[in-house]
């Protein structure tokens, strides 16, 4: 399965999640700027320890005044967990309430695709399904930033509340993971 609703339980916790994802499995993120448009590039499996990388980086663009407008790539992409579609949600979301376009997203992944239009991203994005060229030489790779659990949990409930927000479908989808995660950062306090 691409996403996972419930790769963390309410059991097992953010370091456990951690062990399960061996390093070489990771996948990364490539970006460039031009002339105001942010291109994203998600390669191979991107799952949560790559997303404080990501979050940080779209805190970045949205204070860029010359943001114009964003394409990803996911069309080399194995694997996108429900966090960093959360973060991709938050993209969307602050396109919208700044009166920008849509942000498009390459998904020449069926699987990928299907996950895509599931969580109605056909709503709130412009999905191209076919290959299409651009230039890749400018990509550069997003360092890999580490975050503690706090700080983690803390980025996939927001993510987690984004997509809730969509529809709701998403909302029932991961009510409980929210909910269960919230509990949990009670608890620790």
């Amino acid at each position: 399965m691409l996403v996972s609703a419930s790769f963390l339980s309410c059991n097992q916790g953010v370091r456990g999640f951690f062990r399960e994802v061996p390093v070489m499995q990771m996948g990364k993120i490539l970006f460039a700027v031009h002339q105001g448009t942010y291109v994203l590039k998600l390669e191979g499996e991107v799952r949560v320890p790559l997303c404080a990388s990501l979050d940080l980086f779209l805190e970045r663009m949205f204070r860029d005044e010359r943001l114009g407008g964003v394409f990803i790539d996911l069309s080399d992409s194995s694997m996108v967990d429900s966090t960093t579609l959360g973060l991709l949600a938050k993209i969307s979301v602050f396109l919208q309430s700044h009166a920008k376009e849509k942000a498009v997203i390459l998904s020449t992944q069926e699987d990928v695709t299907r996950i895509l239009k599931s969580m109605g991203f056909e709503r709130v994005f412009v999905i191209l399904e076919n290959q299409t060229d651009y230039d890749h030489e400018d990509l550069a790779e997003m360092p890999v930033v580490n975050s503690s659990d706090k700080e983690v949990t803390h980025r996939v409930i927001e993510a987690h509340r984004t997509l809730m927000a969509m529809n709701n479908e998403n909302h029932q989808t991961f009510l409980n993971l929210v909910e269960a995660l919230e509990n949990g950062q009670l608890h620790e306090r």
